[in-house]
Parts: structure tokens; C-alpha cells; sequence
């Protein structure tokens, strides 16, 4: 793109966001390889097992043995249909994961059912409280006493979910549904919930790292803009799920997403959901959820599909500078017990492991142990020199303490970073696949019209170019 493109973007659609001068980047010892284990409780009181090579093992270690460094738990408020995912079946949960070797995401879901991405039913207890300020109380008590009780049993989660697939506005009566979203309203609860957290974190001297979370690519940066217009800001990762059954985006853009997201909000991003058939056959008389015509091409209804679409959709989300991927729900398998939805499993041909008395392990878990190429670390150093930063084009002075970074690696021509002065010092940290090249340029105005880097011979006008090439890379520039 070049300077006249940039001068012929209106200035209102361009994105500015506050960041601390770091991009949340990813690397092979940082990345989350999870699975949701919300059922496995459940379904072997049920009288599932598990086996690996004809051997019965515990779930939980099965994972663990395979890559597993994440488990996450859902918890319903107070369920009346079920005696799983409440406190004390999540307690089990957590104990077990633990016992294996595994950090624990908790999944608060702040309703009696499920919450998801067209679900958010206030739980009963909480049905009769009208006015927000009462109800935001309630969020924060429940949120700050749940994982103080937890901390008391050696049981504090490593991370915490406020909310699950929170795209519509929680807290809402049963039977509400495409409701827009009451933003005052909405982010008063979500940060009371943030707030219990912190608070809970910080007296316990455990800090559990907090995650929001949106159902579907397609919906997140427009949610999270919201949200941070309403000071829904002090949260650490970024959460999405994807099933093509649900979403219109392919895997690359989905890559996309989290690139441009994780620049243009200054978190970590982990998909957080996501699960693909290996069959289109049953073990029960339930329906099955996916396996129909949401079926990617070049990822076929096969053991072999659900492998490749694991491990590519993994290199996807690493070499977008993401920081995890969650399974759900592999251990869901068919069994003579009922859901909601009917006897046996609507997931066990999504699960990952085969059908039959014996639930073999399937070879898609080598996703989670497969070679993937993890992005090199890109640091930027502008040094300001003594006289201030000035245009080598004018001779006009930029005093402002903030300039402007443009690059190719932000996923989009809409929007900059913005670096604020230290020392003399602007910085920015980010990654970078290892033989991507990109452009880059410094600006002293949001209006991009005084670009401070001059171009070496050679190179498109105002625009720089720099490689990646196997190491990591630090650019550096004094601007005269």
C-alpha cells in the first residue's frame, strides 16, 4: 500500500489502540495445548472408559501423556437438571487435572444452563434483582467467594473465563434472545466479574489470569471495541471458538483475526473452543451436533481429516501469534446415561476417541506433540534523538511524546500502534513468521502524513522493508 492509499482512508475509520508497546506473542514454551473436560466426571460414573492401546488409563493422564498442558472446567450457578458442573463436581475436576500435571481454566458460566453465544439466562436465585448496581454485586460476591473457597482447598485455577461466549448481553430472563446489548448495563456485570477476580488474585497472592470470550471469529473485534468503550478493558486473553458448522470464516481467516486482534487490543488470543467430526456415522441414537454439510474441503469426516484439520488449524493459530488451542469436549463418548438432548452423546463422533465399549484414543491427539514452526520475535527501537523527532521531508519539529507505527505485520491497512516515549526511547514487540517480509514506517500525526523513516535505495517510497529470516530481529532507527 502506498502513501496516496493511506491519505485516501477517511480518518474516522482508522483504529488507534492504547497499548503498552507489545504485541502478546507466542512461543513453543508459552503455547496452551487445552481440552474442555467439563464431562469426563460425568460420563464415567456413566460407565465410560478410556483406553490407550488396549489399556484402560485415567483420562486425565491420557492428555497429559499426550500434550495436554490446559484443562478447562465449566461451572453452572445452580443447576436443578443435573448434579455435574456444579462447585463440587468442578472441585473433582480441578483436583484431577492438577494430581496429572495440568494448569485449570475455569469457565464461569453465570447461568443454571448452558451460556453460550445465543444463551445468556440469568440463573434463578439472581431472576427477582432488577436494578444493575444490586445484580453487579451479586457477580462480583459470587465470583470473589468461589475462588477464595477454591484458594482455601489448594484448588485457585490458573485461569479464569468471566462469562462464557458472552456475544449477547448476560444476565438476561429466559427467553430473550437477539436483544441488542445495553453496553452501560452489560459492562457493569462483566466488570464486576473482572473486578472479583483481581480482588480475589490479589488477596490470595495467586493473580489468576482473566479471559473474555467470544463464540466465532467474525464476532470479536466488534464486540471487544464495544467493550472497551465501556471500560471493559482490565483482562488478559482474548477467547474465541470456531466450528465451521457456525462461523463463514476459512482457517486463514480466522488466522487474520487473531493477528489483527492481538496487535489491536495488546492481549493474548487462545481459541478457546473448537472441535471437528471424524465420522459421519453414530454409536447412539442421539443426534449428532456436527458432521454435516459444515465439513471444510480438504478436511474430510475421517480419522485422518480430524488430524489435519487439528494440526493445520495449530500452525494457523501459531503463526498468527496466538497462544493456545482448546479442545471441546474430547471425552464426551457415547454411554447409556441421558443429556438435555436425548441418551448417549450428540459430540462422540467429534470426541476423540473411537466408538465401542473400549474408547480408543484416536491418532488425531498427535496434534497436540507435532513439529509446528513458532514465529520469531520482532522488536522495534526508535531512538528520539536530543533535538526531538523531526520530518527529514520538513522542518518541522514533532514534540508530541506519541508517534505512530504502521507495518504489514498488524493485519490491516485501518489502523497504527501507537508508541509512547520513554527515555527518549519509542519500542514495540511483536512476532513474526521466520522468512515473512513486510513493510514498516514511523508517523508524528494519526493523519500519516509525516512519515520519520526514509526508505533505503531501492525500496517503495516512505516504506522500509525488513525479513525474518530463522532468529529474531531487532530494528533500530534514530530519527533526526
Amino acid at each position: 500500500m502506498n502513501r496516496s492509499v493511506f491519505l485516501m482512508l477517511n480518518i474516522a475509520y482508522w483504529f488507534v489502540v492504547l497499548c503498552s508497546g507489545a504485541a502478546a506473542a507466542t512461543s513453543e514454551e508459552s503455547f496452551y495445548f487445552g481440552v474442555d473436560l467439563s464431562y469426563v466426571n460425568e460420563m464415567e460414573d456413566c460407565g465410560a472408559i478410556y483406553t490407550v492401546k488396549r489399556k484402560q488409563q485415567d483420562p486425565f493422564q491420557i492428555f497429559y501423556d499426550h500434550g495436554t498442558n490446559l484443562v478447562r472446567v465449566r461451572l453452572l450457578h445452580n443447576p436443578d437438571w443435573t448434579k455435574y458442573s456444579k462447585l463440587a463436581d468442578v472441585k473433582k475436576t480441578i483436583r484431577r487435572a492438577k494430581k496429572n500435571g495440568m494448569e485449570v481454566l475455569l469457565d464461569f458460566h453465570y447461568s443454571d444452563v448452558w451460556a453460550d453465544g445465543g444463551h445468556q439466562i440469568i440463573p434463578k436465585a439472581w431472576e427477582h434483582i432488577d436494578d444493575v448496581d444490586k445484580l453487579a454485586a451479586e457477580v462480583y460476591l459470587y465470583t470473589y467467594n468461589t475462588l477464595l473457597g477454591l484458594n482455601e482447598e489448594g484448588l485457585m485455577p490458573y485461569m479464569v473465563q468471566v462469562g462464557n461466549e458472552t456475544n449477547g448481553e448476560i444476565l438476561m430472563p429466559d427467553g430473550v434472545k437477539n436483544h441488542p446489548i445495553n453496553w452501560s448495563r452489560n459492562s457493569t456485570l462483566i466488570r464486576a466479574g473482572l473486578k472479583a477476580v483481581r480482588d480475589a488474585g490479589t488477596r490470595t497472592e495467586t493473580n489468576p489470569r482473566i479471559m473474555l470470550h467470544i463464540a466465532q471469529p467474525e464476532n470479536v473485534e466488534d464486540w471487544f471495541e464495544q467493550a472497551g468503550k465501556y471500560g471493559v478493558t482490565d483482562f488478559d486473553i482474548i477467547g474465541v471458538s470456531y466450528y465451521s458448522k457456525w462461523s463463514k470464516y476459512s482457517i486463514a481467516e480466522l488466522a487474520a483475526t487473531i493477528n489483527r486482534v492481538r496487535h489491536r487490543f495488546d492481549k493474548e488470543v487462545i481459541l478457546v473452543e473448537t472441535a471437528y467430526a471424524w465420522t459421519k456415522g453414530w454409536d447412539d441414537t442421539s443426534h449428532n451436533i456436527l458432521g454435516g454439510n459444515e465439513l471444510l474441503s480438504g478436511y474430510p469426516a475421517t480419522k485422518k481429516g480430524q488430524k489435519k484439520y487439528l494440526i493445520d488449524l495449530t500452525q494457523a493459530i501459531i503463526s498468527a501469534g496466538g497462544n493456545g488451542i482448546v479442545y471441546w469436549e474430547p471425552a464426551w463418548v457415547s454411554t447409556q446415561c441421558k443429556t438435555l438432548w436425548g441418551t448417549g452423546s450428540t459430540w462422540e463422533n467429534a470426541a476423540l476417541f473411537d466408538f465401542g465399549k473400549y474408547h480408543k484414543l484416536l491418532p488425531s491427539i498427535a496434534y497436540m506433540t507435532y513439529p509446528y514452526e513458532y514465529p520469531k520475535q520482532l522488536s522495534f527501537k526508535f531512538l528520539k534523538n536530543k533535538n526531538g523527532i523531526t520530518n527529514e521531508a520538513t522542518t518541522n519539529e514533532v514534540t508530541k511524546d506519541t508517534v505512530y507505527l504502521w507495518g504489514d505485520f498488524l493485519g490491516s491497512n485501518k489502523f497504527v500502534i501507537p508508541l509512547k516515549e520513554s527515555n527518549g526511547l519509542f519500542e514495540y514487540q511483536t512476532s513474526v513468521m521466520s522468512g515473512d517480509t513486510f513493510r514498516y514506517q514511523l508517523f508524528s500525526d494519526i493523519t500519516l502524513d509525516l512519515p520519520l523513516i526514509q526508505a533505503k535505495s531501492g525500496e517503495p517510497a516512505s516504506y522500509p522493508q525488513a525479513a525474518v529470516a530463522g532468529e529474531d530481529l531487532l530494528i533500530e532507527h534514530t530519527i533526526k
